[in-house]
């Protein structure tokens, strides 16, 4: 039997005439990396911010870890880990002091803080920079830093809020395996992000726009149901040959990948290869493939312009 521990019911969270969240069903299973995909301003922030307790929905029923928000908010909060988007630690303690702070926080004893300490310095490689003032690290540094004090009493359940927003695409890949590696010793983890190539890492996630979940599942499933095909057309003419595709009601997107077109039909077109070869803005030296879908294409088709 599939145990959860996030479900959420007909979530609303609405500031004035402003509804960021409508309307959000979820279920996120144990021991799952689970996703929200969306660009900013598309509720991701909102929704973590009320399954940590740390918001009032304006209707709907949560139960996080078997605890109901936000009345057993005071309850969760030392099962869960929350790393914020922005740097939230005192960037005038050092390594070693931000992380004694957290560990009495979390109610860690004398010897049990010196243990966790110690190991978790050396699981993010921040030994060296033990003594070292929070503020003067690095943004890599910073990130396994706060992952290190999210993560000091052992949370079941650990937020995150786009964690790697602000730090390069090798600190981003090291970080993901620092995340597996916690997913793999039984922690659940919901993460927001707007990389689509960290959402493909994610076991299920949910794709948000103005407050609304347009699709969510597993990225294998995301894609195979889709609902479009993907061509990709190689012509000396891309600019010219997109803005002619993209007036076709056939067609939900159009962009250009380098010297490729990647082109979105829509599947009642059931050869969408000899539906644009018809097409007369298209010469008999451009070449046609039809493709595997990606997230982003099920991104597109989810949201904006894209979306039925």
């Amino acid at each position: 039997m599939t145990e959860y521990v996030i479900q959420v019911s007909n979530l609303c969270r609405q500031f004035g005439e402003v509804k960021a969240i409508q309307s959000l069903d979820l279920n996120v299973e144990r021991g799952r990396i689970y996703g929200f995909l969306g660009p900013n301003g598309s509720g991701k922030t909102t929704a973590i911010r009320m399954l940590t307790g740390l918001l009032k929905p304006s209707s709907g029923d949560i139960r996080v870890l078997n605890y109901r928000l936000p009345g057993q908010a005071q309850n969760l909060r030392l099962h869960i880990g929350y790393m914020t988007q922005n740097f939230s630690l005192y960037e005038d303690l050092t390594v070693t002091e931000n992380l004694r702070f957290f560990a009495k926080i979390y109610g860690l004893t004398a010897t049990g803080r010196k243990q966790r300490i110690a190991e978790l310095l050396d699981i993010y490689r921040l030994g060296h920079k033990a003594a070292q003032l929070a503020g003067n690290l690095s943004g890599g540094q910073r990130q396994r830093l706060a992952l290190a004090a999210a993560v000091l009493h052992q949370p079941e359940l650990l937020f995150l809020d786009e964690p790697t927003s602000a730090v390069d695409p090798e600190n981003r890949r090291e970080f993901w395996e620092q995340l597996f590696d916690l997913s793999d010793r039984g922690t659940s983890i919901l993460v927001s992000t707007h990389f689509m190539d960290e959402a493909e890492r994610c076991h299920k996630l949910a794709i948000f726009e103005t407050g609304i979940k347009r699709a969510d599942g597993s990225p294998d499933e995301l894609m195979r149901q889709m609902g479009a095909h993907v061509v990709e057309i190689s012509s000396a003419h891309l600019r010219q040959l997109k803005q002619q595709l993209t007036r076709l009601p056939e067609v939900i997107s159009a962009a250009q990948l380098g010297s490729r077109l990647r082109v979105l039909v829509k599947d009642q077109v059931s050869d969408p290869v000899a539906f644009l070869r018809q097409q007369d803005s298209l010469s008999a030296e451009d070449r046609l493939e039809k493709v595997h879908p990606s997230l982003e294409d099920v991104f597109v088709t989810s949201t904006g312009a894209g979306r039925p």
